[in-house]
């Protein structure tokens, strides 16, 4: 893949691929946006290197640039968020009825209401990160018919915040590890982590909610 987004770093296509990708992974969470993400941002680290050592202008190489990067990543994740919203919000009694039978969504749905409702809209951050969170989240926010004005404020800075985050990982790993395939598989392992952390921080307050509700049900059954 390094080798495939290297021969696009002297052109703005770049970024255009890199947005469809990001948009594109609420709906298809299985597109490897966050590997192509960090994949263009150690092309860049390793362009920025190139530079710095050449000794004359004629040597200077083109790279993509790491702001428009973040905010090509950042705009795409917020756009697609708001399509699935849309989406969901006038999905009808069709999607209605395959959320009520999905207990994830279901789930997601509830805690995602609750969440918003007190003004504490961490979860959309959190789940920016987690495998398929994105798209859980979106889809219930919309189908729960939440106001855009307390989703989307969420939604941006999850966006911002996943961007930053994937291009600071190419980047630094780039430039620790060079832009060597061994570089771009500990930073895309670094995401993959950070996932992996988010789906446990998303599952957490489900696990603790059962097991409240568990508890209050014995004590009721126990009076």
């Amino acid at each position: 893949m390094l080798e495939s987004v290297g021969a696009l770093t002297g052109s703005p296509w770049i970024y255009a691929v890199v947005a469809l990708s990001v948009l594109l992974d609420v709906f298809l969470p299985l597109l490897p946006s966050g590997v192509l993400v960090i994949t263009a941002a150690t092309a860049a680290a390793a362009g920025s290197t190139t530079v710095a050592g050449a000794g004359s202008a004629e040597q200077v190489t083109e790279v993509p640039s790491l702001l428009a990067l973040i905010l090509c990543a950042a705009a795409a994740s917020v756009l697609g968020d708001l399509v699935a919203y849309r989406l969901a919000w006038r999905g009808g009694e069709r999607l209605d009825r395959a959320i009520a039978r999905s207990r994830r969504l279901t789930s997601a749905q509830e805690r995602l209401g609750a969440a918003l409702a007190r003004g504490g809209g961490i979860l959309v951050i959190i789940a920016r990160f987690a495998p398929a969170g994105r798209s859980v989240v979106s889809l219930g926010a919309g189908a729960a018919h939440r106001k855009v004005k307390e989703f989307l404020p969420w939604s941006a800075l999850a966006g911002v915040a996943w961007a930053v985050y994937s291009v600071g990982l190419g980047y630094f790993g780039g430039q620790w590890l060079g832009a060597t395939w061994v570089g771009t598989a500990v930073s895309v392992l670094a995401l993959f982590m950070a996932g992996a952390l988010a789906a446990y921080l998303m599952r957490r307050p489900a696990a603790e909610a059962a097991a409240s509700a568990s508890a209050t049900a014995t004590a009721t059954t126990a009076s």
